[in-house]
């Protein structure tokens, strides 16, 4: 089984400890396919799927022309600050944020309370557009983060490594750069 470079910390709300994690290449497949549907049915620009640290699982669309680090970093941050005003108010947290610029939106919502979904759009798309597809988004996109953290948490039972890497010794690690 190859498995992506893309790992991001897993969260109990789909059923995985606090732990890091890795993608594999079929489950990665898997998030990219629903981020390109996303990225064509909303007419937007980028689609970026980010952990809640701040670290990029997935993106789609004109990423080109973007620091996906420091995107990534600070949409888990504007999470973060506006998850503090939530609760000063009494909510839990703010599972939608919407930033209307002059020429670019900003769409960004949380999938089952451990990752976030950030949405840039222009004018050629609509909010409520965006809204609908979100939706529909992070529906498909929690039922795969219910699989991975299923599996991920049988393998933890059955003693199997959870770290995939776990096997690799020092010899394999040499053998890799002859």
């Amino acid at each position: 089984m190859s498995m992506t470079i893309r790992m991001f910390t897993a969260v109990k709300e789909f059923g995985m400890s606090n732990s890091p994690m890795i993608l594999y290449e079929n489950e990665s497949k898997e998030i990219h396919e629903v981020m390109d549907r996303l990225l064509k049915e909303a007419s937007a620009k980028v689609v970026f799927l980010v952990d809640k640290n701040g670290q990029l699982i997935s993106s789609a669309g004109e990423t080109d022309r973007f620091d996906t680090t420091s995107l990534a970093s600070l949409a888990a941050g504007n999470i973060a600050a506006t998850g503090g005003l939530a609760k000063l108010i009494g909510e839990k947290e703010f599972s939608i944020l919407f930033h209307e610029g002059e020429k670019d939106n900003l769409h960004i919502s949380i999938i089952g309370g451990a990752v976030i979904l950030v949405v840039l759009f222009d004018s050629r798309s609509s909010l409520g557009l965006v809204r609908l597809r979100v939706k529909q988004a992070s529906e498909l996109l929690a039922a795969i983060f219910t699989t991975i953290g299923e599996q991920a948490e049988e393998r933890k039972k059955r003693g199997t490594s959870h770290f995939p890497l776990d096997e690799l010794t020092d010899d394999d690690i040499d053998n890799l750069f002859c």
